[in-house]
């Protein structure tokens, strides 16, 4: 029987099974094997694989985020430390979590039981951290697609001040010549946004956000219709939906693309978005934003990686996935760039501004206000308003598929006797779960909620989640036996410049993010609103609320394991008896400290 076929796990883990004599290693560390087994789910195609891997890397936040953080930073220089910060940071912690669902074939809570089962708490933090991002990452799905039905019609919403929603500070400087542009002044693209997609006017803030609006509701609950359809029967169904949803986006990319280049002023969008500012390079922030945005667009950590790598065969070619994907990300993050500047430059020539006054905006608002503003201006807008608003909807759908088969792949691996065979029971009640949890989100200040989930529930916590993630995979289950495994699936050990990225590099990459984004907090907000002391507070406990799962479930297995303590802590944090006999540190610290 092929190896991948086999349901036969073996090893060092003592536990688990004896050794495979199959398998030998120049070095005194035996190569553990882990195989496939027959029940378990596999790609229909290795495309199916790659394109749910690109749909989730490639989501929203590579259109607007990157080309704004590019321009903050210095512009082409900031591609310097941009791809310095991807070669040592964010590519070997991407090949790292595909190569762990690869081997371990399991997902991000069982998988602790084969590393360091002490550390079992991090696949719950990953699993609520996951749910946080569900709450408020379909809303802005919900938005594009209420901007997409908007679209269909003779001439856009967003374009004049003639609307029931409009107020007299609404100013079109598209319609008329020597309009004068004040503080107070709002474009028919902003007003649109706020005052009919969010009906922010009506909400005081945080305290008081007001009664949901049934619009967005209908279109979230048609949003998670779609992602319940494309889950329910696992990758096989999902794997065929991305066809789409991970294709067309690359698609209306090139068609905004050529009539951006086309358009009046685009170079000078362009020229903004790329002149090196070689000072930046010596500021510090300029080097916590590259490696923050190359964690957040590859997306190591979010348990994703973990749970689409596992249902691949045994011995496929992860490494070489981990490079394609890594590269399209990197690509599409800079093509995106073009996408945008020259539309902003074409803007900022319109209004007879400089391009830095156009594209102060980032986030939400490049693409609900900045982005439409323009198209609304442009020959044949409704066509490109449709397919940029069908791009975003996809986008965004991709990202969903990766972040909810994360929890259901942990889930259904760490309690199969309740779920395996109820997968469409379980999935159907996690989205109901994640529509009620988006509530608040689609409220009159939803998107104060959307903007406070946004920062506290993943943020720090995903990034402190990964920190101890590459810890304890390169310090406490050994880079030895992390490699032994890479070498049992690939014929081939890693290499030195893995090694070294995975035992000191990318830990010292994701520490300098967590201590460098705590030292610089600036105010959060979000329009003209300043968000209260209490509401930072809450936020902080939200984000709180995942982490603590990793203190808390260390607490429990070292206080309700069976056993002396000191045997049993040895062997939590382990796994299994060390292939390193003497010579693995941490366990002796331990041991001598128990004594």
């Amino acid at each position: 029987m092929p190896r991948q076929d086999s349901a036969v796990m073996a090893g060092s883990l003592t536990h688990q099974g004896s050794p495979n004599p199959g398998y030998s290693s120049n070095n005194a560390v035996p190569v553990p094997v882990i195989t496939q087994t027959d029940s378990r789910d596999k790609w229909s195609k290795k495309m199916d694989f790659l394109l749910s891997v690109i749909g989730f890397a490639v989501d929203l936040g590579n259109v607007w985020r990157f080309p704004y953080i590019c321009y903050q930073n210095g512009g082409g220089a900031f591609l310097i430390p941009y791809i310095l910060m991807a070669i040592f940071g964010g590519v070997p912690l991407f090949y790292m979590e595909l190569a762990l669902g690869q081997f371990h074939r399991t997902g991000a809570i069982s998988i602790w039981k084969h590393i360091c089962p002490i550390f079992k708490g991090i696949g719950y933090a990953i699993c609520i951290i996951a749910l946080y991002v569900s709450f408020y990452y379909n809303t802005i799905i919900a938005w594009a697609l209420f901007y997409f039905y908007s679209s269909f019609t003779s001439i856009l919403p967003w374009t004049n001040c003639e609307n029931v929603w409009n107020t007299p500070d609404c100013t079109n400087y598209f319609d008329a010549n020597n309009v004068t542009w004040t503080n107070s002044s709002r474009s028919p693209a902003e007003e649109f946004y706020t005052r009919n997609v969010l009906e922010i006017h009506k909400a005081s803030g945080l305290r008081n956000v007001g009664g949901v609006r049934w619009q967005l509701m209908l279109c979230l609950f048609l949003i998670f219709t779609i992602v319940y359809f494309s889950l329910w029967k696992g990758v096989k169904t999902s794997g065929k939906v991305v066809w789409v949803t991970a294709t067309l986006p690359y698609i209306v990319l090139f068609i905004l693309l050529i009539r951006g280049a086309t358009l009046p002023g685009a170079w000078r969008g362009v020229v903004f978005y790329l002149k090196p500012q070689w000072e930046k390079l010596l500021e510090t922030s300029v080097w916590v934003d590259a490696a923050a945005q190359i964690f957040f667009s590859l997306g190591p950590g979010f348990g994703v990686l973990l749970a689409l790598s596992s249902y691949n065969p045994f011995t496929n070619n992860c490494y070489r996935d981990a490079i394609v994907t890594s590269l399209v990300n990197c690509l599409t993050s800079f093509v995106s760039g073009f996408v945008i500047f020259t539309v902003l430059g074409y803007m900022a020539e319109m209004r007879q501004v400089e391009v830095e006054d156009v594209a102060r905006d980032k986030g939400p608002s490049l693409l609900f206000i900045t982005y439409p503003e323009a198209i609304a201006n442009m020959p044949g807008s409704i066509f490109f308003a449709i397919i940029f608003f069908v791009m975003m909807i996809t986008l965004g759908l991709d990202s969903t598929f990766g972040g909810l088969e994360a929890i259901i792949t942990a889930v259904l691996d760490e309690y199969p006797d309740h779920f395996s065979h109820r997968r469409e029971l379980f999935v159907l009640c996690l989205v109901v779960v994640c529509f009620l949890g988006s509530l608040s989100t689609l409220t009159n200040g939803g998107a104060y909620v959307v903007k406070l989930l946004e920062e506290f529930g993943v943020g720090c916590s995903i990034i402190a989640v990964g920190f101890l993630e590459a810890i304890a995979v390169s310090w406490f289950y050994g880079i030895k036996r992390f490699s032994s495994d890479v070498q049992a699936m690939l014929g081939k050990a890693p290499g030195l410049f893995w090694k070294v990225c995975w035992v000191a590099i990318s830990p010292a990459f994701l520490a300098y993010i967590i201590v460098s984004s705590l030292l610089k907090a600036p105010p959060l907000t979000l329009f003209d609103y300043k968000y209260p002391d209490w509401s930072i507070t809450v936020g902080y406990i939200i984000g709180f609320s995942s982490f603590m799962w990793i203190p808390i479930y260390m607490v429990y297995k070292l206080v309700w394991t069976p056993g002396s303590l000191k045997q049993e802590t040895t062997y939590e944090i382990c796994s299994c008896k060390s292939p390193y006999g003497d010579g693995h540190v941490f366990v002796k610290a331990v041991a001598a400290h128990l004594h």
